[in-house]
């Protein structure tokens, strides 16, 4: 893989999560792709973790069907990885913030690890 294929993943990546499209979202990922989450439900020692594509997609569904907003703040994009930040905010004033790791091969994300925090 060369940088340009991650960069256009990176902002494939960006428009989706901005636009809360679930289909585009998934369709980034390999069919094998894990994405382990860690927040206040999911501490470092028993993540979630989310297996394959199929179930990937489900996951974004659920989140890009909540009534809320998604920001990318920063990207840092590498060869075969790239790194985001994101700010969510719900119609409460609520807000999410999602530290992210990406690992990708051929194009596609294969592992994906999220740390994130939200207001209590």
């Amino acid at each position: 893989m060369n940088g340009s294929t991650t960069a256009e993943a990176a902002e494939t990546l960006r428009r989706a999560i901005e636009q809360n499209d679930a289909p585009l979202l998934a369709s980034l990922y390999a069919p094998h792709a894990d994405l382990r989450v860690i927040d206040r439900s999911h501490t470092p020692s028993a993540p979630l973790e989310i297996q394959g594509q199929a179930a990937i997609r489900r996951f974004y569904d659920d989140i890009c069907g909540r009534a809320m907003t998604h920001r990318i703040e920063q990207a840092v994009v590498g060869t075969d990885s790239l790194a985001f930040t994101e700010v969510c905010e719900y119609p409460s004033g609520s807000h999410v913030y999602c530290a992210a790791m990406l690992q990708l091969q051929d194009g596609k994300i294969i592992h994906q690890v999220n740390v994130q925090a939200w207001d209590e």
